[in-house]
């Protein structure tokens, strides 16, 4: 039977519907809103995976071409593997519901959410997250639902809710919040450096505006009648943890006091080593249970040690951020380049420029366009001290690049001021916690160091959280342990002036304003720090771009004449290309952009290009080349292509008999433009040049 709820949110009906598709799924459901639809299915196997000490839990979000009326590009005409939107939206909806489910679940589980209608006012990754949680809302999967979420946007200083897409290019705030009920569980977004107050009161705003939809979800739930299956989480037997903890604190304790990160793993590995040689007969054969202890007593520890006596594990203290260093320009034959340490934590980031030619064409669902700014993350198993085979990038490395590109993106000069493509790479070299926000840091220390004019320099800082009973510890710059560790992770990114990205995902229930604002002014704090630092290396961009980088040269010409430019088959501009040496882009308006490293072969393009463009003047002289010899005169070319005739009265003051005794093809000779008639014929006189130039000579 189908079942069905609405909700109206911002101004338009949100739809969930079960009942009528999927019906073999665990649960389904049609989630629409404005002319967007899309189905979310989750399915959850009945048998419990033996052996795995992990949820195996698979999301998968598909945009189906046929949703927005268009046909698949390339060979095979049909969705391939998903793009970056397709990941990051997968990541959006994998990190709330994770932590929902129910502890020792090892049960198969898969969410597939497919795009089958998409128009520009309704997003398809919020409808996806929402109809997950309503989708396992009705299932018998065991889940501590239900989330929704929505995007808050601000124009012109009102809030929001569910911005169109066209609408979201005006917002100075852009954030995907989720939430449950109680407690905002993750955020994803950017904003036009705006202040923290001010992000503040969008997050809660959106909390607010989400309380509808949990309702409809609820609504569906008691129509739906779908009893969840039996699943106790194992609970944890106490005596053997008191067993664990006494065999096991002192030498945790110890192996936790090396504030060096592979001193510390060594020094684990040698503990886990020792642990398990004197391990008793009896507790050997509880394997499974012993690790989940112990797994216990390192967080007792490293969380007491934090909460109790303010002491992390290397040392700091909960406001302190580790010690940067910073080398600009250290790569000879980038464009820009900077190595940004902070810890033990290392990104080398290279900035390169290029021209339109070089601008990414993005096959969207809602459109193609291109894109002029692109940031690639790179994670390589060395800066772990690992051995791995190097793969292509996973969502990882796809979801720290996009955090970090909008991060940057809001201080970029925009195309008419500085119309070069740019690309920045982050090859994380060293890690230990942090590693997005250090391609933050030094993508920013690229761009001025490569000469972009950037607003103002961005740093990006990493807050995590300890929570103990009603207690609440907030920690600058977590390293990795403390984010494994921790209760949150909650990466700000701005400049002084303010925010321009954030992504948070808290692992707990509950958290107040107070302690939202606090984490906010605390990532404040620190990331000015890190600007202060960075400002020391690099206080702002170079005034002039990279000598390695192209030069690129904007003109105008007449959008007639580009033509001229072309050629029958390109054949013009790629002699150009191959004579100069420069990238020549020529736009529909009769924007010509020409870019090279070399001026003097940038300026014979340029002379070329406005040579075939230019028109010929009245009364202009012209140093011409006799084209072709005829009885009554000679053809001149004055101009790339373009021929005057030079009657053979005017060619010299005295009668000339045969135009062959003066002229011959090939001659360089001055001529003045005596008329251009409605036909654009030419009339060219070399006399009346000779005379003009010899009475210039003389005065």
């Amino acid at each position: 039977m189908i079942k069905k709820v609405e909700v109206e949110l911002g101004g338009r009906t949100l739809t969930f519907e079960t009942g009528r598709i999927a019906k073999q799924a665990d649960g389904a459901i049609l989630v629409s809103y404005s002319d967007s639809v899309v189905l979310v299915t989750a399915v959850s196997d009945k048998k419990t995976r033996e052996g795995l000490d992990f949820f195996p839990l698979t999301v998968e979000y598909q945009e189906k071409a046929f949703a927005a009326g268009k046909i698949p590009g390339g060979f095979f005409r049909r969705e391939g593997r998903p793009g970056v939107d397709e990941i990051l939206t997968c990541r959006v909806i994998d990190r709330p519901i994770r932590p929902l489910f129910p502890a020792g679940y090892r049960n198969e589980t898969q969410i597939i959410a497919t795009v089958m209608s998409a128009d520009r006012a309704g997003n398809p990754d919020v409808l996806s997250l929402c109809g997950t949680s309503a989708a396992l809302t009705i299932s018998d999967i065991p889940f501590d639902g239900p989330i929704a979420g929505l995007r808050v946007g601000r124009i012109d200083g009102r809030l929001i809710v569910n911005p169109t897409i066209d609408e979201q290019e005006d917002c100075d705030i852009d954030l995907l919040v989720a939430a449950r009920r109680d407690a905002i569980v993750m955020v994803e977004g950017g904003a036009k450096m705006v202040a923290e107050d001010e992000v503040l009161e969008a997050l809660f705003f959106a909390h607010e505006a989400i309380q509808p939809i949990l309702d409809a979800q609820e609504e569906l739930r008691a129509a739906v009648g779908n009893p969840k299956r039996e699943f106790v989480s194992p609970k944890l037997d106490e005596a053997l943890v008191e067993r664990v903890r006494g065999m096991a604190a002192p030498g945790l304790t110890e192996a936790y006091g090396n504030r060096d990160k592979l001193a510390r793993y060594a020094a684990l590995d040698r503990f886990k080593a020792d642990f398990k040689a004197k391990l008793p007969a009896d507790l050997a054969e509880r394997g499974a249970e012993v690790a989940e202890a112990l797994d216990k007593v390192k967080k007792e520890i490293v969380r007491g040690e934090i909460v109790n006596k303010g002491k992390r594990l290397d040392g700091r203290g909960l406001h302190d951020v580790r010690q940067i260093s910073v080398d600009v320009g250290f790569l000879p034959r980038t464009h820009g380049s900077a190595l940004f340490t902070r810890g033990e934590t290392q990104a080398v980031v290279v900035t390169t420029l290029g021209t339109a030619a070089d601008e990414q064409r993005i096959d969207a669902l809602h459109g193609d366009f291109y894109k002029r700014f692109m940031l690639h993350y790179n994670f390589p198993p060395y800066s772990v001290g690992e051995a791995k085979m190097l793969r292509t990038p996973g969502r990882r490395e796809v979801g720290h690049g996009a955090l970090a590109e909008r991060a940057l993106k809001p201080v970029l000069p925009t195309a008419e001021v500085f119309p070069y493509t740019i690309r920045i790479v982050s090859e994380t070299t060293e890690s230990n916690g942090s590693s997005s926000m250090a391609a933050v840091c030094g993508g920013a220390l690229s761009l001025m160091d490569a000469g972009v004019p950037i607003a103002a320099p961005v740093a990006g800082v990493a807050m995590g959280l300890i929570r103990e009973g009603n207690s609440f510890t907030v920690l600058s710059d977590i390293l990795g342990d403390e984010d494994h560790l921790g209760d949150m992770d909650f990466k700000v990114a701005g400049t002084a002036e303010g925010i321009t990205a954030v992504q948070m995902d808290i692992k707990i229930e509950g958290l107040s304003r107070d302690v939202m604002r606090d984490a906010l002014y605390q990532a404040r704090e620190s990331r000015l720090h890190v600007l202060k630092e960075m400002g020391k290396a690099l206080p702002a961009s170079r005034a002039e771009i990279a000598k390695h980088a192209p030069r690129i040269e904007t003109i105008k010409i007449d959008p007639d004449k580009i033509r001229d430019v072309i050629g029958p088959g390109g054949k013009v501009i790629r002699s150009i290309v191959a004579d100069t040496g420069c990238k020549i882009d020529v736009s529909d308006d009769g924007t010509v952009k020409i870019a090279s490293a070399d001026g003097a072969m940038m300026q014979k393009a340029i002379d070329i290009v406005r040579g075939l463009t230019a028109s010929p003047e009245v009364g202009r002289i012209y140093d011409g080349k006799v084209r072709k010899i005829v009885e009554f005169g000679a053809f001149v070319e004055i101009l790339p292509g373009t021929d005057g005739l030079l009657h053979i009265s005017q060619i010299a003051e005295e009668r000339v008999r045969s135009v062959s005794d003066v002229l011959k093809e090939g001659d360089q000779i001055p001529v003045k433009v005596l008329e251009v008639d409605r036909q654009g014929k030419i009339r060219l006189s070399l006399k009346e040049a000779r005379r003009e130039l010899n009475e210039r000579a003389g005065a």
